[in-house]
């Protein structure tokens, strides 16, 4: 599993027990452009924040970075797990 993956499953239980799974999903798909803009939003408050959370912040900017990524996490919000693992497979990169 990619290392800035990790922080998915944790990002997709907050985001769907706040409700905001289908609105975060949204933005992914049609912000466009602005996720680059919004990476470096990131990176410049890195040093702002507790040292703790550069780990996270350094994750959710290199998602807002990489199109692809974008997209998969997009993906993963709008898929609800089901029994059969599908969620992790694409988690995981698989199909």
């Amino acid at each position: 599993m990619n290392s800035l993956r990790a922080h998915w499953p944790e990002w997709t239980e907050t985001l769907r027990r706040l409700g905001l799974d289908g609105f975060a999903a949204w933005l992914l798909e049609g912000a466009g452009p602005i996720h680059v803009i919004g990476a470096q939003f990131l990176y410049i408050g890195q040093p702002f924040v507790a040292p703790q959370a550069n780990d996270d912040i350094r994750a959710l900017a290199n998602l807002l970075e990489e199109e692809s990524e974008a997209r998969a996490f997009a993906t993963l919000l709008r898929h609800r797990p089901g029994a059969d693992g599908t969620a992790r497979e694409q988690l995981e990169g698989g199909p």
